[in-house]
């Protein structure tokens, strides 16, 4: 039986790759210890999940490693000797990261070395799919020329018709520490792959999404919006007239890329991974949709102060996936999506 080690597996697209490559017939090992919580307070606590995953699936294994313990990092690959390692454990707020530099870089860079190292010293033909994030572009798209249209930005340069791709440049642009940090991982990993001839590719993911995201304020915008709906909360727009865009993937269309990936590795590549032109909306359009599902009207304010390095539009170029992995493609739609998350909360608060 093959043998799967993941990171952050308590949280939403680490418990997906659990199900998934479970159902493929991977031993399953998960590695998580709860950070969440600590960086979110109580409404991040993943747990929930994580039981989730021990009741269900009959061939997992929870382990509860920190990924900043090098040794103990260095010991786990070594005891399981996995055949594919996917990495989904990070800090993941450019907000929180700036009250916690320390923290935030020591799990998302230093944890990252850990396992990379890890798996060279363990065996170089295993493929490492690690999860970065758009973010590694800092603020750099909002040099892009924009039109505004009546509920959103929009891109006004034929050149980004299709959204950003992996080409765009990551430099001499302001990225949050938490995108600083990400962008230290995501080298390194690149560096594993050619360096060493490792077989890795970084996921420059826009925003990812699903019934089992626990979605907070400062991190999982579409799962903390539909919570806001919900409960009739108040929900905070931070500039840039709420029309700020971002293109949504469902956390099952990101772990079948990551399949697709295992089945055929690469060296050192990057993708960016999202939701494309057809899964982007605005926060003001998000409202509408969320609405339409939960028969509710988002109560909302308005702060003019947009986030420090945040986005204005943003959305995935997804031709450089297509053209590697022809069978790929996305396959859950936006609305979709936001109907699965009011679904999953509305059963949580049942429970």
């Amino acid at each position: 039986m093959q043998k799967l080690l993941v990171t952050g597996s308590s949280g939403l697209i680490g418990s997906e790759v659990c199900t998934f490559f479970h159902r493929q017939g991977f031993e399953v090992h998960g590695v998580d210890n709860n950070q969440r919580a600590v960086f979110f307070g109580p409404q991040g606590d993943t747990r929930w999940n994580q039981e989730r995953l021990s009741t269900d699936l009959t061939n997992f294994k929870h382990h509860e490693v920190d990924i900043r313990d090098r040794d103990g990092i260095l010991k786990l690959v070594d005891d399981v000797r996995p055949d594919v390692i996917i990495h989904t454990a990070a800090q993941p707020s450019h907000d929180r990261a700036a009250a916690i530099p320390f923290d935030d870089f020591d799990s998302n860079a230093v944890g990252t070395l850990n396992l990379l190292e890890a798996n060279r010293r363990v065996n170089t033909n295993v493929p490492f799919i690690h999860m970065s994030t758009n973010k590694v572009y800092g603020d750099a798209p909002n040099k892009i020329k924009l039109k505004e249209l009546d509920t959103r930005w929009d891109y006004d340069d034929e050149n980004y018709a299709e959204g950003i791709a992996e080409t765009f440049s990551i430099d001499q642009c302001k990225h949050s520490l938490f995108g600083a940090s990400k962008v230290a991982a995501d080298i390194m990993v690149q560096e594993y792959g050619r360096y060493f001839d490792m077989p890795s590719c970084c996921l420059r993911g826009g925003c990812l999404t699903g019934p089992n995201h626990t979605g907070v304020e400062l991190h999982g915008f579409l799962s903390y919006l539909v919570k806001c709906n919900l409960e009739g909360r108040e929900y905070k727009i931070f500039g840039y007239k709420g029309k700020q865009v971002r293109d949504n993937i469902h956390s099952e269309d990101v772990v079948r890329f990551m399949f697709e990936f295992f089945k055929n590795p690469r060296c050192g590549e990057v993708y960016n991974i999202g939701g494309g032109k057809n899964n982007s909306c605005s926060i003001l359009e998000a409202f509408d949709i969320a609405a339409t599902f939960s028969g509710k009207k988002q109560e909302y304010t308005y702060l003019d102060d947009n986030r420090i390095g945040d986005h204005i539009c943003y959305y995935s170029d997804l031709s450089k996936m297509r053209e590697h992995y022809p069978n790929w493609d996305i396959t859950i739609s936006l609305e979709e999506t936001i109907g699965q998350i009011v679904d999953a909360w509305k059963a949580r608060e049942a429970q």
